[in-house]
C-alpha cells in the first residue's frame, strides 16, 4: 500500500481512520442539510412553548381576577344576607309588637264589654229584686188594708208617726 502523500493512490486499510473520516463526512452532511431544519424545528418548538407559557400565564391572571371577583361577590352577598336577616328580625319584632298591642286592645275591649255586661245584669237583677220587694210590700199593704187594721197595728202606726214628728226640727227662716 502506498501512502497518499507519495503521489500514489491506494486503499487505506486502517478501519479506525476510515471510520473517522466517514463519520466526519456524515456529520458534515447531516449538519449542513439537517442542521438548519433541526434549528427551525427547535425554534418552532421554543416559540410554541413560550406561547403556551404566555397563554397559561394569561389564563392564570384571568383566573386570579375571577377569583378576586368571586371573593368580592361573596363578601357582598354575605353583607346583603346579613342585611336581609337583620331586616327580617326587625320586621318580625315589629310584627310581634303590633300583634301584642292589638291583642292588648282586644283584651281591654273585652274587659270593658264584660264590665258593661256585668253592670247591665246587676242593674237588671237589682231592678227585678226592687220590683219583687215593692210588689211584695204592696201586696202586704193591700192585704192589710183589705183586712183592716186591728188595734195593735193601729198603735204601731201611730207610734211611728209620733216618733217621726218628734224628730222633726223645722228650719228657721232667716
Amino acid at each position: 500500500m502506498l501512502p497518499l502523500g507519495h503521489g500514489g493512490f491506494g486503499i487505506n486499510t486502517n478501519i479506525f481512520e476510515t471510520n473517522l473520516i466517514n463519520l466526519a463526512a456524515v456529520i458534515g452532511i447531516v449538519v449542513s442539510f439537517v442542521g438548519n431544519n433541526l434549528n427551525a424545528l427547535l425554534e418552532d418548538r421554543r416559540k410554541t412553548i413560550l406561547s403556551n407559557l404566555e397563554e397559561a400565564n394569561q389564563r392564570a391572571i384571568e383566573a386570579q381576577e375571577k377569583l378576586q371577583n368571586a371573593k368580592t361577590q361573596l363578601e357582598l352577598s354575605k353583607k346583603k344576607a346579613q342585611e336581609i336577616r337583620d331586616e327580617g328580625v326587625s320586621r318580625a319584632s315589629n310584627e310581634i309588637q303590633t300583634v301584642v298591642s292589638q291583642h292588648e286592645i282586644r283584651l281591654a275591649s273585652l274587659e270593658d264589654f264584660k264590665n258593661e255586661t256585668v253592670q247591665f245584669y246587676q242593674q237588671k237583677a237589682f231592678k227585678e229584686a226592687y220590683v219583687y220587694v215593692v210588689s211584695r210590700i204592696m201586696s202586704r199593704v193591700r192585704e192589710r188594708l183589705n183586712n183592716g187594721l186591728d188595734s195593735t197595728y193601729h198603735v204601731i202606726v201611730n207610734n211611728f208617726y209620733v216618733s217621726k214628728f218628734t224628730e222633726f226640727k223645722p228650719k228657721s227662716i232667716s
